[in-house]
């Protein structure tokens, strides 16, 4: 098949080099940039550039960029897309993507699925793309319902080609629901945590825990602000819901903390009242260590304190 990938970011530019390194298909790439363009000609990731002829001439389109430029780069390719393609965007939201999209297809008469490869790194860019980045991964597609069972079936075979382990398949609304908890929130999470005052002196205190809560906290804005105010209503639910279990967890240490005080002040209290009825003696070898009457009391009385307090 000719394959067309727009966008040669990260996730474009790795898809590029794995369907080069791995599949017979011809590759074409575009990008606004154009250093980025010469570098994957060079290394071999696209065998030619992606202009309108090698467009119409391609089976496939895989378009790797933001959600609002994706619907630009799709609607002004719209022509030049030939009948019977499948056209299939990387985006991470879907809900905006496929109401635009799928009627554009319709109208022109190609196939046009939601998709989302659930990979990446911390980095982003064509440098840090990488042939081997969707080996056993997970890639969520998002058809519409009257997506012919073929397509949905080509579409599957060519991302099992890329290395993707598992296929998964849903509406855009559950795809938009489900990521803004196990992906955009944890990015959130993460870049608020590194805002606390206490991460400017982490050196020499942090270890592992550390690193795993902060790897995904430095985000590029353009990219995120984006995906973020596309699912604003299921991320802020996300965001509510953690900020509640949180608060639960703050009011349970607190009200804990308060409790063992209360404990010890009880203990302290109650034992400055009732005082021990003998004075300390040193204990003769092999006696018992509760032999006194006043420590057996004084046990009494932090037992009646526990008591008391539960």
């Amino acid at each position: 098949m000719k394959i067309g990938v727009i966008g040669l970011g990260l996730i474009g530019g790795s898809m590029a080099k794995a369907l080069s390194a791995y599949t017979a298909h011809a590759v074409f790439g575009s990008d606004t940039n154009a250093q980025v363009l010469t570098q994957a000609l060079a290394d071999g990731a696209i065998g030619g550039i992606l202009d309108d002829t090698a467009c119409a001439a391609c089976d496939v389109l895989l378009v790797a960029l933001y959600p609002g430029t994706a619907i630009r780069a799709v609607s002004e390719r719209a022509g030049h897309i030939r009948k019977g393609a499948l056209v299939v965007d990387c985006c991470g939201t879907k809900g905006g993507v496929c109401a635009a999209l799928e009627p554009l297809a319709k109208e022109k008469g190609f196939c046009f699925i939601g998709g989302h490869p659930m990979a990446g790194r911390e980095k982003f860019g064509y440098d840090a793309s990488n042939a081997e980045l969707f080996r056993g991964a997970s890639m969520i597609l998002t058809p519409c319902e009257d997506v012919p069972v073929q397509d949905l079936a080509r579409a599957q075979a060519l991302f099992y080609e890329l290395g993707f382990g598992r296929m998964c398949i849903c509406t855009p609304a559950e795809h938009d629901r489900m990521i803004a908890y196990t992906s955009q929130l944890a990015h959130v999470v993460s870049s608020a945590y590194v805002q606390s005052p206490a991460s400017l002196s982490h050196v020499g205190f942090s270890a592992g825990s550390f690193q795993d809560m902060t790897r995904v906290a430095r985000l590029y804005e353009p990219m995120w602000t984006e995906l973020f105010l596309n699912n604003a209503e299921p991320l802020a639910m996300e965001i509510d819901g953690l900020v509640e279990r949180l608060q639960a967890f703050s009011d349970a240490i607190r009200r804990v903390r308060s409790t063992h005080e209360d404990f010890r002040a009880n203990c302290r209290r109650k034992t400055k009242e009732r005082p021990c009825d003998t004075q300390f003696q040193p204990r003769a070898r092999g006696a018992r260590s509760c032999d006194g009457p006043g420590r057996g009391r004084h046990g009494t009385l932090c037992e009646a304190a526990v008591s008391n307090h539960v």
